[in-house]
């Protein structure tokens, strides 16, 4: 099966591409949001091919995993078929209600598909599914999976470590805001995109703050792994893939709990409150007691492997697509 598929999101499509077909992702000469090309920080197999827009006309495309809206309008004019009319498609939806500029406020936030009913609506977590108005779309469920980068924590580095994109713009909806509690109790490392200007907009510290900007997945992973604690402080999101990485590696978490988190990680796993104070207590029970932070890790990878593992995502995607193209 000839599959196209954007490259939108690289942590969500380095999983997607580890299944059994052939993956078209659109390259334009800039490299931007349309055309965006094989990851580079990211290991993807031969079987995911560039194309141009116009080699996609010559391409018998058999499916197409919409992202955005408009890769609706890029499927017309690229390939000149109408996406659940002419071409098989499904509608990914990455994000929570309510993140896209000038929505409606939750659990208002009607969902752009939701007048279709020719195209599947694709949540990534259930949490999504029920807080968007779905309309008359069609509406399915396939919960996260990741390629396990094995089980790696070590926490020799008595730390708290974080993943956030561009915590500057985004500020209060990653939690950003709550750096300088976490900073009070604890080292903290901040990993991810768009970190410039975090410690002037917060006022951090950077004796106890340290910024790793934008590092490649493998070298994160690694750094993340020599951390004792994982710490979520997002308040509205989907659900973060760098917290299932953590999982994953087999660190303990310590969250807000809000969104599909309280689902995703057992009380076993670590600590999950609405109350900055209960997490940062929390934290320093996990930097003086290494045995219950190496405890609550094999269960946040026992959980990870079991729910969000490879295996499961890939299946539940093949079984979508079959459905879609029968």
């Amino acid at each position: 099966m000839k599959v196209l598929v954007w490259h939108v999101h690289g942590s969500w499509t380095t999983a997607f591409v580890q299944g059994r077909h052939e993956y078209l992702v659109p390259v334009t000469p800039d490299r931007g949001p349309d055309g965006l090309g094989r990851a580079r920080t990211w290991d993807w197999p031969a079987s995911v091919r560039e194309v141009t827009p116009q080699q996609l006309r010559g391409e018998d495309v058999d499916v197409v995993v919409l992202q955005r809206v408009r890769d609706l309008e890029l499927v017309r004019e690229w390939l000149g078929r109408e996406p659940g009319r002419d071409l098989p498609a499904v509608f990914l939806e990455h994000n929570a209600p309510g993140l896209e500029e000038g929505a409606a406020p939750v659990p208002h936030t009607r969902h752009p598909m939701a007048d279709r009913d020719d195209v599947p609506l694709v949540h990534v977590t259930h949490f999504n599914r029920l807080f968007y108005d779905n309309g008359r779309a069609p509406t399915a469920v396939v919960e996260h999976g990741i390629v396990d980068p094995g089980e790696r924590w070590t926490g020799e580095l008595p730390h708290a470590a974080v993943v956030t994109n561009e915590p500057v713009r985004r500020g209060r909806t990653v939690g950003a805001d709550l750096l300088p509690g976490l900073a009070a109790v604890a080292p903290v490392d901040v990993f991810g995109m768009g970190l410039a200007g975090l410690h002037e907009r917060h006022g951090l510290d950077p004796a106890r703050v340290t910024l790793h900007d934008d590092p490649p997945q493998a070298v994160m992973h690694a750094e993340l792994a020599r951390r004792r604690v994982y710490v979520h402080p997002v308040r509205w999101t989907s659900l973060g893939l760098s917290l299932l990485e953590a999982m994953h590696l087999g660190m303990p978490v310590v969250a807000l709990a809000t969104t599909e988190a309280v689902e995703a990680v057992p009380p076993e796993a670590g600590v999950l409150s609405t109350r900055p104070e209960r997490l940062w207590e929390a934290v320093r029970t996990f930097l003086h007691d290494e045995d219950a932070a190496r405890l609550a890790g094999k269960a946040a990878r026992a959980t990870a492997l079991e729910r969000y593992g490879l295996g499961r995502f890939l299946a539940d995607w093949e079984g979508l697509l079959e459905e879609v193209v029968r």
